[in-house]
């Protein structure tokens, strides 16, 4: 079916379809978390989705291309491993809405680390935009008072750490895994995080939560829906966008994500207040002018 939509509507249905099920996820880790720690929450992500992508991807294990191990190591680990914990860890603090309006950092990174590590040739208004989401940025994180609230600061910074981690790993996959197909990037790379998260769960008090918290099997469902949509399906599409637009394109999903996330938010009765909304539409602008082209 992917293959059938390489054209310029297939490539916007795509994007919308990552923007929904991404902007969605959020919520499902703030579900997640009512039963688990975070690091459970981010190991069961990651280890439902390896078990997932093993099942359907099972025949590219017989092809591994050796010369891509270490870009397929490195988009596993940047990717696909480090963010679900970074992402998690900071929804122990932050709403879910305003980790949503920070991930539209990722197509600033995506760009800023083309420009450093992959020769990418840039605008002075693409400079601008980078300014300009780097001052919606700490505008957000400014409370509504005149102090900075050094707590939201720290797991803002998690956040945006996060969203360093997508950054690199859509410039990885587009400088490095282009010929390969989407599903088989996705499998190998979960096949070097996967393992290690199943591991943690089993050394740690997961199996006891499940049998004595109330709220467990809930979580546990929220999070296989995570894993299964976020980590694993949405990530065969994000990777084969990539291969078929490039990593800025792909990353501009991040455009409606948090408006996803938002209305999820206010949904679950989170704050959210016009302090936000302007620091979002800052960092929007700036992320606008990140990707814009003459």
């Amino acid at each position: 079916m992917l293959k059938r939509i390489d054209s310029t509507l297939g490539h916007w249905i795509l994007l919308l379809m990552l923007s929904l099920i991404w902007g969605s996820s959020f919520i499902l880790i703030k579900r997640g978390l009512e039963a688990f720690s975070y690091e459970q929450v981010a190991s069961l992500r990651i280890f439902i989705a390896f078990i997932f992508l093993a099942v359907l991807g099972r025949k590219f294990y017989l092809n591994i291309p050796k010369k891509k191990l270490w870009p397929l190591f490195l988009t596993g680990v940047i990717g696909n491993g480090i963010p679900p914990f970074l992402f998690s860890k900071a929804q122990t603090y932050l709403d879910s809405g305003i980790v949503g309006i920070l991930n539209v950092l990722t197509p600033l990174f995506t760009i800023f680390i083309g420009i450093i590590f992959y020769n990418l040739k840039v605008k002075i208004i693409n400079y601008l935009g980078i300014a300009l989401a780097i001052i919606g940025t700490l505008y957000l994180l400014l409370p509504q008072t005149e102090q900075l609230n050094d707590k939201t600061l720290y797991y803002s910074i998690i956040v945006i750490l996060g969203t360093a981690c997508y950054g690199w790993s859509a410039n990885i996959i587009k400088a490095h895994l282009e010929k390969l197909d989407a599903i088989q990037i996705t499998t190998i790379t979960f096949t070097f995080v996967g393992p290690w998260a199943g591991i943690y769960l089993l050394c740690g008090d997961f199996l006891e939560i499940m049998q004595s918290h109330p709220k467990a099997l809930a979580s546990l469902s929220y999070i296989a829906i995570l894993a299964i949509m976020s980590s694993a399906i949405s990530v065969i599409a994000f990777n084969k966008l990539i291969k078929m637009t490039g990593p800025i394109f792909a990353t501009s999903c991040t455009y409606i994500i948090p408006i996803v996330a938002i209305i999820w938010g206010i949904s679950d009765k989170e704050i959210i207040t016009i302090h936000h909304i302007i620091g979002f539409v800052i960092i929007l602008g700036g992320v606008y002018l990140v990707n814009k082209r003459s």
